[in-house]
């Protein structure tokens, strides 16, 4: 006998289940025979959509991260000249004192 294993579904993917079945343009044994997943799943995916709606409406700030962020993208500036500032002291430092010249001051 082979086992059947257990599908796993994205939250995008019961997102997008549960929406349909809460226009209610199709029957749940229409979208059901779409997705090929049994009616009650769809059922148990919209009571979880519609309980944990309230949430994204907490705390009064969006869920969505701002685009432009200067604090961000300042951070990325300064790790960006850190890191040419060590490629460029490596190349100095290799021709100054040779390649293998950490290995042997690590000693």
């Amino acid at each position: 006998m082979s086992k059947k294993t257990r599908r796993n579904f994205s939250p995008e993917f019961k997102a997008k289940v549960a929406i349909e079945a809460l226009k209610e343009q199709q029957t749940l044994s229409e979208l059901a025979t779409k997705y090929e997943i049994h009616p009650t799943q769809i059922t148990d995916w919209k009571k979880q959509l519609l309980g944990g709606s309230s949430t994204l409406f907490e705390g009064g700030k969006s869920m969505v991260p701002p685009e432009n962020d200067p604090e961000k993208d300042e951070l990325y500036k300064v790790v960006g000249q850190l890191k040419i500032e060590n490629d460029w002291l490596k190349k100095k430092s290799e021709q100054l004192f040779g390649k293998g010249w950490q290995n042997s001051v690590n000693r």
